[in-house]
């Protein structure tokens, strides 16, 4: 046999696992030598956790196999385990697919997780059905959650759809009836996208939600509806565009654009060309507008009096 073609003897390992000689020393010194050493695991795995530099360790209840013709490890739970620095994913069953390399060595595409997926870094905690991880994008996408949740601080990001995080541009987003929660406050939208921040103590925290397509803001006071919304966290500030409305009690107005803020439940809602309406509408309050000549881009608002509302 010419040396190129010889086994390295840690695949040796792995491979009589394969084929059905299972020994959990042997094989857990195997594999995690082969992550160690980059010859599987070459491009790491990076979901907001460590870099690429770090090594994966991987733990099943229920072993490990290596399917040679697919290509594939596949660890069994109950409570399968990937661990990256500070990411941890937890799954019933863990699928690492692998490809040959220019090097000549082998390297991770894809990572799958099945069955009540559970992935976790500092500040954030994110639960659904089934997790892909595209290791050449550095995007997972995680659905069938019923429904899939991430939990960052006090919000709370909730879809029926499926949630996809972006690695490098520290971006999560929420895809089909997404709803996005901080207290009493709720945002819910066709689409919501969450931009993240490393905080003081090293954990990432939400700064701006941006929501797309019949969005609905509500609070304790008021319901908001519009086409568009970007919400800055930390400060409580939301501007929204696009056929908006602001009920709050029986009154109602209508513009082009609003900016709110959640904190206070101080409203501005601005006309199609800058002519605007601010003051509370609710229990009776007026409120006033300055609208310009032209119909068409006028503030609309019906102001129900207080005795009518007793």
């Amino acid at each position: 046999m010419h040396a190129q073609n010889r086994p390295d003897p840690l695949l040796a390992a792995l491979l009589r696992v394969g084929r059905g000689v299972y020994c959990p020393r042997v094989f857990a010194v195997a594999l995690l030598s082969l992550i160690s050493s980059g010859a599987v695991l070459a491009q790491g795995l990076d979901l907001r956790g460590g870099g690429d530099s770090l090594p994966i360790g991987i733990n099943a209840v229920g072993g490990i196999e290596w399917n040679q013709d697919e290509k594939v490890f596949i660890a069994s739970g109950p409570n399968a385990t990937a661990t990256q620095g500070d990411m941890v994913i937890d799954a019933d069953e863990l699928r690492a697919y692998y490809r040959d390399a220019d090097t000549g060595n082998t390297e991770i595409f894809r990572l799958d997780a099945v069955g009540q997926v559970r992935i976790t870094s500092p500040g954030r905690v994110a639960t659904g059905g089934h997790a892909v991880y595209d290791v050449d994008k550095s995007v997972v996408v995680l659905k069938d959650g019923n429904p899939v949740k991430l939990i960052s601080g006090a919000d709370v990001i909730i879809t029926n759809g499926q949630l996809e995080f972006w690695d490098q541009r520290n971006l999560a987003v929420a895809r089909g009836g997404a709803q996005a929660a901080r207290v009493d406050k709720r945002i819910r939208a066709e689409v919501l996208t969450a931009h993240f921040v490393k905080g003081d103590a090293g954990k990432s925290q939400i700064e701006l939600i941006e929501a797309f397509d019949n969005v609905r803001i509500d609070t304790d006071a008021e319901q908001v509806f519009s086409d568009r919304a970007a919400y800055n966290v930390p400060t409580g500030l939301a501007r929204l565009t696009g056929s908006v409305k602001i009920i709050r009690g029986g009154n109602q107005i209508n513009g082009c654009s609003a900016d709110i803020d959640l904190n206070t439940g101080i409203s501005r809602l601005n006309s199609c060309d800058g002519a605007a309406v601010s003051g509370a509408t609710a229990g009776g309050a007026t409120g006033g507008t300055k609208a310009n000549p032209n119909a068409s881009g006028r503030i609309h608002g019906v102001l129900e009096p207080k005795d009518r509302k007793k």
